[in-house]
């Protein structure tokens, strides 16, 4: 059985609550662990967001149990009327996460049937503990950093195969690979990449590091226009000539093929290939028409492949600009 870091964290700030709570005084002192529970989240900003909300949601449930309790007695038709008011207001206000940690407290009102300063204040130290010790434990994350490095050259290793698999394909000579599987992989490669980017970033509280998530986003751009690339490779036939500039300008791109490659040399010899399948003589037949048609939609579908990059490029330097 595998203890996670958040299992431990859990844990720990549980017991802590529910023992300072007992310190200090506090009445239902385990709801202070309780709180440090639900509170302990996956990273630093969802642990400071969860805990500012709650701490909003607790004055505004405080208040409109203050108007119910008073107006209609300290019974469970006044905790009723106090949700169907609360929850919609909560919600309007994006305090969700704070609706069930909030009613929790607002029934230690009930159950004591007072509104004394001194059970408010009651409380608010109790939610204060809770989320103070999240936010405590959470101020330490693990860098993952190397992860998502490692990611990178995985997923661009597996795109460089990619496009070594269908310049293969349009070679007169060459074996004819199947790249649905690896397309696959790689779409699943990114997604769990994508999942830890955001999570890396939401670790940073006071700076932005949204490099590696904006890395990823532009990668899976590039691989859905390389399923359609695949889709056109698997429907031309070599055998009607005019590949191999096509085959050469992949097998360019998958040697070249890296997180510093700006791009620009490809796209110039994009249009260089333009240019000569312009000038290349016209098919005589339907079938060559057809197959030249393909091919110089493969080259387009190409040339939004490489745009792409050449765009993220664009952005990040602007990005560092704007830093220095």
């Amino acid at each position: 059985m595998k203890i996670g870091l958040r299992t431990v964290k859990t844990a720990v700030c549980a017991a802590l609550g529910i023992l300072l709570a007992q310190q200090l005084g506090l009445l239902y002192p385990a709801s202070a662990g309780i709180i440090a529970i639900l509170s302990v989240t996956n990273t630093k900003r969802s642990s400071f967001e969860t805990g500012f909300y709650r701490i909003c949601s607790l004055g505004l449930a405080t208040g409109i149990a203050f108007i119910c309790f008073k107006v209609i007695g300290f019974n469970a038709a006044a905790f009723g009327i106090y949700l169907l008011l609360f929850i919609p207001l909560a919600v309007r206000g994006k305090m969700s996460e704070g609706i069930p940690v909030s009613s929790v407290l607002v029934t230690h009102y009930l159950v004591e049937k007072s509104l004394d300063y001194r059970l408010i204040g009651n409380a608010f130290c109790l939610l204060f503990i809770g989320v103070g010790l999240a936010l405590l434990a959470n101020s330490y994350m693990p860098d993952i950093s190397h992860n998502l490095q490692k990611s990178q050259k995985k997923i661009d290793e597996k795109i460089r195969q990619l496009l070594l698999g269908m310049s293969h394909y349009l070679a007169e000579d060459g074996e004819a690979i199947s790249c649905g599987p690896l397309l696959s992989q790689v779409v699943v490669a990114l997604a769990e990449a994508e999942e830890t980017a955001q999570r890396h970033g939401d670790n940073q509280l006071l700076t932005s590091d949204d490099y590696y998530f904006n890395y990823f986003t532009m990668r899976r751009l590039q691989v859905n226009v390389l399923g359609k690339m695949n889709d056109l490779v698997n429907r031309i036939d070599y055998r009607q000539g005019n590949t191999e500039q096509m085959r050469a300008l992949l097998t360019f791109s998958a040697v070249t093929f890296a997180e510093e490659n700006d791009g620009l040399e490809i796209r110039k010899r994009i249009e260089e290939t333009l240019a000569y399948y312009r000038d290349a003589p016209l098919p005589k037949t339907r079938e060559e028409f057809e197959n030249r048609a393909r091919l110089y939609q493969l080259l387009n579908e190409f040339e939004r492949f490489i745009e792409i990059k050449i765009d993220y490029t664009i952005k990040n330097q602007k990005k560092k600009l704007s830093w220095d």
